[in-house]
């Protein structure tokens, strides 16, 4: 129940801020100096619970750069694609038929 209510909005949230390039570097930024830094949602000399939101933060980061990454890398990808059968289109063998005019 606490998932539906915290979890799954700030997770969306989370998301769109990563995948908007204005802001993708500070919220990286901010996710590393929030990983590093020893004041947290819940205190990290709590055995479990100041390990979950850290481990929470750090995989959803981590799963949102491999997801960027596999975009940026399928869109290279198909750009390639596009590139190379536009450049095997065989241009030599178009055909232009011009009736030729004589002009006095």
């Amino acid at each position: 129940m606490a998932k539906r209510f915290f979890g799954r909005p700030f997770m969306n949230w989370y998301r769109q801020l990563l995948r908007n390039s204005k802001y993708r570097w500070v919220v990286l930024f901010g996710t590393l100096v929030y990983l590093v830094s020893p004041i947290d949602i819940s205190p990290d000399f709590l055995p479990v619970l100041g390990w979950l939101d850290d481990g929470l933060i750090a995989t959803i980061a981590v799963t949102e750069i491999t997801q960027i990454l596999l975009d940026r890398r399928r869109n290279i990808r198909q750009v390639d694609e596009t590139i190379a059968m536009t450049e095997s289109v065989d241009t030599s063998a178009t055909v232009i038929d011009v009736d030729a005019v004589t002009v006095r």
